[in-house]
Parts: structure tokens; sequence; C-alpha cells
């Protein structure tokens, strides 16, 4: 018996045509990555920038925090001891809360 060998096949013109397809596809995805990657690096250069000016302005106010305590040790320690109260008492309700909602669900 005599064998065949196997010829070619031209490609369909809806094969081809899908190549193209595909082909563009990719060069637009690379371009848009590309394009990407060019605004991410810009991005990260503003927030950079706004990272130190709001590190500044913490150092700044934590410097007249600083001042303020030193100058009035009472009264600090009377506002501390009213925002420790304060922010024990929305955690305090938050826990509770959650509490009741597991109930529920029960």
């Amino acid at each position: 018996m005599a064998t065949k060998k196997a010829r070619p096949r031209k490609s369909s013109k809806a094969a081809v045509s899908a190549k193209r397809i595909i082909s563009r596809g990719k060069k637009v995805i690379n371009r848009n990555i590309k394009v990407a990657q060019a605004k991410g690096g810009e991005l990260e250069k503003v927030a950079m920038k706004e990272y130190a000016k709001i590190k500044k302005q913490m150092d700044a106010t934590a410097k007249k925090v600083e001042n303020y305590v030193k100058k009035n040790p009472a009264r600090a320690a009377a506002i501390s001891a009213g925002i420790g109260m304060a922010l024990g008492a929305v955690a305090g309700l938050v826990a509770s809360s959650g509490k009741k909602a597991n109930k529920k669900k029960k």
C-alpha cells in the first residue's frame, strides 16, 4: 500500500480573518498595557507627593500636640480620658449589635 503524503491545507478565509483579528487584538492589548503602566507610574508619583505632604502636616500636628500636653498636662489627660470613654462606648455598641445580629440569624 502506498502512503499518501499529506498536503498542507489552505487556510479558509474565515481562519485567515480570525488570525488577523487576533493579531490586531494582541497589538491593541499590548499598547493598552503600556499606556496603563505609564499612567500607573504617574499616579504613583502623585501619590508619593501627597503622602509626603500629609506626613509633613502630621509631623507638625504631632509637635503641636506634644507642646500642648507639656503646657497643659491635666487638661490633656482629661481630654484623653474623654476620648477613650467615647471610643469605648462606640466599641461596646458595635460589639453588642454584632451579638444581636448573630442571635437573629439562628
